[in-house]
């Protein structure tokens, strides 16, 4: 097979491809082809050194990026001169557990568990212990699972075959008892796959010395995204070659909140660095917005991304008095664009920070009849949160038994399938709808529970007030008496919860635009032209997806969304992390950018955000950009940037409802604490890496900043001086 592999490589990317010795760290910019670069050198170093292919690991991220890579190499190298090797993280450990497990006496045949199984296994924990889960949601005890995990240290104490066998029936620790249930199962989870394979790797030094004898050559793309095992991992197979090749930008680490830390890549002593920095996907216009934000980060390599594209139309940032116009605006220029022909519906992407931003945009192209797809998600009104919040309002209008199965143990209320069975059979034998029969034998056995009794009272409660009631005021009455809302919020998924919060913003956004008062049945019979939307499965559709989703992909006509301070940068990722979040925001906003070919569009809109609880001001980012690079469309008060000046200088700290300095570390588990808005509370934990302290408060636990409490006995002093 003679193909050229240095063709349509630039100086650089050769560069890449021949230093094949050493340490070599690649900064490869948005669309400068570090893909192409990788697939070349793979190809160089079996082509022209005569390297066997079993003996180069390759490591990506994600299944979809190795397939790719595995495909690039194909076309470079004669047939069959390439490897398994060429695989994700996890992939390369699951191939090397299959081989040297049973050295610690697990069996080849595990089971790998994916969150879903994770969950399960948690709530059988949580279950076991007697835990009632609105006190520990399941997210936060897999986290502290994962915390756990990350040292490592429990390979040894549980699953080798000298490890502590573990007495299920008397064990109270949470974790030993969450191993016990992955061990019964012969289950390892993703944090596993990794820990395992570092034990055996340490733990035996014959195992070690043999795979550093096999892999010659170590690469790994998207190296930015590497946490601090997968650095241990990668450092440790190479260290017998010596050969350690990363590609990766900084610039483009967009997932530091679940580990990975671009600082390794920013510090990585390299025996030769190479910058790929030439663009090969967008415009000179474009690229000049993407490196005017991402220059006021300081964790990074300089670099300036560049083509030899010219400048390209002007970027243009809407501001729009509402959410309504701005989605308006922007289906406009979808199909202004589209009319001037030479352009489909697949060429456009709409680019968001969290997914419930999508609801105005998915209703705006369904009224022009423009076909879209969720990228990787789920439209806004098929998402299982807004089905359950409707399907409480259709068994409000009406005995709707469709509603009625689908809500009636949503909160779980002790009606499980059995006494639904029997509810069913009583239903048909006397020709009456669930709920009614529901009703009519709440006193009989298996009906007769206290849950479903406040069910039942509930839902007639709710239908003697629809007739008088605004839609949106009953659905935030069903949200917090159903206990839906509570159950959302301490499952701990705040796209859930602000997901549900959208769906009361549309209710009153109905209300307010409907020309007669609108009553539940009407709304529901408008709504469902949304829910029953049927879209076949087109290709030629536009895009909606979450920036994080966008990340790898590129489209000709880009439209980046709820530019808002708050929403993007987020505000709860700033409070989190402080500078470390906004950093990883801005990179985002990069990333977002980069993903445009011909044409980038910034649309933001003023209002009332319900996630940030206040007015909205434009995104500090939009700030960031050199005035001279965009051109603004629609009114906007001057005001509005000073706003967003005021912000951005305040760090997005909201100022501390007691007006006292203090640090988590002040508080103590049991102290009694007062918060204006929750009231008085009980300190469960407290968290010194985050500065938060969780405390159990009548209405569930919070994790609040330490200036937003006080101990009630420093209430009681000050009052008795």
């Amino acid at each position: 097979m003679n193909i050229d592999i240095f063709k349509d490589l630039n100086d650089s990317q050769q560069e890449a491809v021949r230093s094949t010795e050493g340490r070599v760290r690649v900064v490869a910019g948005a669309g400068a082809g570090k893909t192409k670069t990788l697939a070349a050198r793979y190809a160089f170093i079996v082509s022209a050194l005569g390297i066997d292919p079993a003996n180069i690991l390759c490591l990506t991220f994600t299944n979809k990026a190795a397939k790719e890579m595995t495909q690039r190499i194909a076309k470079l190298v004669d047939k069959g001169n390439y490897s398994d090797f060429v695989c994700t993280i996890h992939g390369f450990c699951v191939k090397f557990l299959r081989a040297e497990i049973y050295h610690i006496g697990f069996p080849k045949s595990f089971t790998i568990i994916d969150v879903e199984d994770q969950k399960q296994i948690a709530h059988q924990v949580l279950d076991h212990l007697g835990v009632d889960k609105s006190v520990k949601n399941i997210n936060s005890f897999l986290s502290g699972i994962a915390g756990r995990k990350s040292t490592g240290g429990y390979v040894e104490t549980y699953l080798t075959q000298s490890a502590n066998k573990i007495d299920v029936e008397n064990c109270r620790d949470e974790f030993e008892l969450y191993i016990a249930m992955q061990l019964k199962l012969f289950a390892l989870d993703f944090d596993d796959l990794i820990h395992l394979t570092l034990y055996i790797l340490h733990a035996f030094p014959e195992v070690l010395a043999h795979w550093q004898q096999e892999l010659n050559y170590v690469m790994i793309d998207e190296a930015q995204d590497c946490n601090t095992t997968d650095w241990n991992l990668v450092e440790l197979l190479s260290a017998g070659c010596g050969n350690l090749f990363i590609v990766g930008d900084p610039d483009q680490a967009i997932y530091e909140w679940r580990g990975s830390d671009p600082g390794y890549f920013v510090k990585f002593e390299a025996d030769k660095d190479i910058v790929l920095n030439r663009n090969y996907r967008s415009t000179q216009g474009i690229l000049d917005v993407a490196n005017s934000v991402i220059k006021h980060n300081k964790n990074r390599i300089d670099k300036d991304l560049y083509t030899k594209k010219d400048a390209g139309p002007s970027i243009v940032h809407f501001h729009a008095a509402s959410e309504q116009k701005e989605a308006e605006w922007i289906v406009k220029q979808i199909k202004k664009k589209m009319a001037e022909g030479d352009t489909n519906a697949s060429d456009f992407a709409v680019l968001y920070r969290a997914s419930y931003l999508s609801r105005f945009i998915e209703q705006n192209l369904m009224k022009h009849n423009i076909p879209y797809q969720i990228w990787g998600g789920i439209r806004f009104f098929e998402r299982k949160e807004i089905k359950d919040a409707l399907s409480y309002l259709r068994l409000i209008a009406a005995d709707d038994d469709l509603s009625f199965v689908r809500i009636c143990n949503v909160p779980a209320r002790k009606m499980g399938k059995s006494t639904v069975s029997a509810l069913q059979a009583l239903a048909q034998k006397e020709q009456k709808s669930l709920f009614e029969t529901l009703c009519w034998h709440r006193d009989e056995q298996p009906f007769k529970k206290e849950p479903i009794a406040k069910f039942i009272d509930n839902v007639n409660d709710w239908r003697s007030k629809a007739p008088y009631t605004k839609i949106s005021q009953l659905l935030e009455s069903v949200l917090k008496e159903s206990g839906l809302k509570d159950e959302i919020r301490t499952d701990g998924d705040d796209d859930r919860l602000q997901n549900v919060l959208e769906l009361v913003s549309s209710v009153k956004y109905y209300e307010d635009t409907s020309e007669e008062a609108p009553n539940l049945v009407s709304y529901l019979q408008d709504v469902a032209l949304y829910t029953n939307a049927d879209y076949t499965k087109e290709t030629d559709s536009v895009k909606l997806m979450t920036i994080h989703q966008s990340k790898g992909l590129e489209f000709p006509h880009v439209f980046v969304v709820g530019l808002s301070d708050g929403i993007f940068p987020s505000l709860r990722a700033i409070r989190e992390r402080k500078n470390l979040a906004e950093e990883e925001e801005r990179r985002l906003m990069y990333v977002a950018v980069t993903r445009a070919e011909k044409t980038l569009m910034l649309t933001e809109s003023e209002g009332y955000n319900a996630a940030t609880q206040a007015e909205k001001y434009p995104s500090r980012f939009l700030l960031e950009i050199k005035r001279e690079l965009f051109v603004t469309e629609g009114k906007m008060d001057p005001i509005l940037w000073e706003n967003t000046k005021r912000l951005a200088g305040e760090d997005n700290q909201s100022r501390p409802l007691f007006d006292t300095v203090v640090k988590s570390d002040y508080f103590h588990e049991g102290d009694l604490v007062r918060h204006e808005i929750f009231g008085d509370g009980v300190v469960i934990s407290t968290d010194q890496s985050r500065d938060t302290v969780n405390v159990k408060f009548e209405n569930g636990n919070r994790n609040l900043r330490p200036s937003f409490i006080k101990k009630i006995s420093d209430i009681e002093n000050s009052l008795l001086n």
